[in-house]
């Protein structure tokens, strides 16, 4: 037994451990290993989805509406396009009432197939506000006829068929009255059938579709038809026996234009694909596509057109 004796009720103790550093190190090690893969699977899983979005904001796809669409520029401007990240899809259209409120409802992105005259009047008809951002060509417009070979061998009382749009007709007239067809009343600038003074004309006009023009011609004396009818009919341009001069000052209204929506004007894309429409190998076709009448429009900024479009829509609303 032992002289030494514990106090009356205390717990028994027990020896301390001597602390091992291995085990920290381990631990250390442990902790380290873990943040290094949850970090790894962070960077993974949060990178990864960003740049899949950066590569799919790099791509764009421009809808255009068109009335030349089966044309050979557009599958080299789409070509171009498509090295800048631009996908360009055209929708076609024969009748030149719809492209405009396809684009107001935003079923396509822009248009290409409007002179400022046309789009200056379908904006004070329907109150909206599409607007140009790029000039495009303008081309003459013709008489043409399968019954006669010049314009002095039309007889006196013939019929001429004329776009009944206000704004191709209204240019018509001025084709006619160039010829020496017909007499306008006053000095109108969007003057209509009723302005022909019939007991100075030679001729009389009937009004139709524009896209029935050129199928007009084996019952009238002539047709004012517009460049696109002219191609799809397989007329050649060259065979008018009358047709406007579309460098003249006079045709200015009638530069052709690709226009978009007010708030996208200066869409960098859009901007973009205007710059494609202008290099010269898409030139090149687009003059072809016309047999050699279209001539380009250079040297317009969107802001002049815009100045433009602006004075031509105070003309067409001062017309009534």
């Amino acid at each position: 037994m032992s002289d030494t004796a514990s106090p009356s009720g205390a717990a028994p103790q027990l020896p301390q451990r001597k602390k091992s550093k291995t085990g920290w190190i381990v631990g250390g090690i442990v902790v380290v290993v873990a943040i290094i893969v949850a970090a790894t699977l962070i960077i993974v899983n949060v990178s990864a989805p960003k740049t899949a979005q950066a590569d799919s904001a790099k791509t764009v796809t421009i809808k255009v509406g068109a009335s030349d669409a089966s044309q050979p520029y557009w599958d080299i401007l789409k070509k171009k396009a498509a090295k800048k990240n631009i996908i360009v899809e055209t929708v076609n259209f024969t009748d030149y009432q719809q492209p405009n409120p396809s684009l107001q409802q935003k079923q396509t992105d822009l248009n290409s197939f409007q002179h400022l005259r046309f789009l200056a009047q379908y904006n004070v008809d329907t109150g909206n506000d599409l607007e140009p951002i790029a000039s495009t060509l303008i081309v003459p417009l013709g008489l043409y006829s399968q019954k006669w070979k010049s314009v002095s061998d039309i007889p006196k009382g013939g019929t001429i068929a004329i776009p009944n749009d206000p704004s191709n007709q209204a240019r018509a007239l001025f084709v006619l009255q160039a010829a020496k067809l017909i007499v306008l009343k006053g000095n109108k600038f969007a003057p209509t059938p009723a302005d022909i003074d019939a007991s100075k004309s030679r001729v009389t006009v009937a009004t139709v579709d524009a896209a029935q023009t050129a199928l007009s011609l084996p019952s009238v004396d002539g047709s004012v038809i517009n460049n696109n009818f002219v191609r799809d009919a397989k007329i050649d341009p060259k065979s008018a026996i009358f047709a406007d001069d579309p460098k003249s000052p006079g045709a200015q209204p009638y530069i052709n234009l690709i226009v978009a929506r007010a708030a996208d004007i200066n869409n960098p894309a859009y901007l973009e694909f205007a710059k494609l429409y202008h290099d010269p190998e898409v030139l090149k076709s687009v003059v072809a596509s016309s047999n050699g009448t279209a001539v380009i429009v250079e040297g317009y900024s969107g802001t002049q057109l815009r100045a433009l479009l602006k004075k031509i829509e105070l003309q067409v609303k001062a017309a009534g």
